[in-house]
């Protein structure tokens, strides 16, 4: 919003993001909108023009615009979504943090044991899938009472996954895991939960089954103490219309 002001529009510029991350949450691709009014007589940017202008005022910042694209006066970034996609990169093969490549550090999430049962994941997953009262997945927060517990997965999956530079370490033995979640929209730190559940899983502190038994229960408290996943590993891929 400051680098679009730069611009110099005479109406000041709000911007509209499709979906709100937390601290330590990165996006590959996320969207937004904004409209930029020039003073009488100076032309439109055009999209390349607006690409550039937006990514010299953010030169300091770990952000980047991809791409701009004229829109109709109907569309909005966030209420015109048809899906959402989010992935988690899971790291396997490490016995302590420390042995995460330094490359990686907080960019994905190496659980305590080092290895995963990814079978029962993938089976646990299943649950996931479809339309649910995901009240046990959500955290609670100031948004919380105005909003339906229900949500509908489109895409629960488990998909073995590459490493930065990871062909150079592959004497280490280590694995990496990429678990994708898309759906229209998602509650508060859903995904973070769904991916500890999983995770519970793949240790072998909870079943498959219990996935199906913590939906059934719809409710926040119910879900496992500390088994939310950090949110380093987690990825906001892209937001389809």
């Amino acid at each position: 919003q400051k680098a679009a002001q730069n611009l110099k529009p005479i109406v000041p510029i709000k911007f509209r993001i499709s979906s709100r991350t937390d601290t330590g949450v990165h996006a590959l691709c996320n969207s937004a909108h904004l409209d930029i009014q020039r003073a009488p007589g100076k032309p439109a940017f055009s999209e390349k023009q607006l690409v550039y202008s937006l990514n010299y005022h953010l030169k300091p910042e770990p952000i980047r615009i991809l791409n701009a694209y004229r829109v109709t006066n109907s569309f909005h970034a966030r209420f015109s979504a048809l899906s959402r996609t989010y992935i988690y990169r899971l790291l396997m093969g490490c016995s302590h943090y420390s042995e995460i490549p330094v490359f990686e550090r907080d960019l994905c999430w190496a659980p305590v044991g080092g290895y995963l049962n990814v079978p029962a994941m993938q089976d646990a997953a299943q649950f996931l899938l479809g339309t649910h009262d995901f009240s046990t997945f959500r955290s609670l927060n100031s948004e919380t009472p105005l909003q339906s517990p229900v949500r509908t997965i489109l895409q629960a999956d488990i998909r073995p996954s590459s490493g930065f530079l990871s062909q150079h370490y592959e004497h280490r033995g280590l694995e990496f895991w990429e678990l994708k979640f898309r759906g229209r929209s998602f509650l508060y730190r859903q995904v973070r939960r769904m991916v500890g559940a999983l995770v519970a899983v793949g240790q072998g502190k909870l079943t498959p089954r219990h996935i199906k038994e913590l939906l059934e229960i719809k409710d926040s408290r119910a879900f496992p103490s500390n088994a939310m996943a950090p949110p380093s590993g987690l990825f906001l891929k892209s937001v389809e219309y």
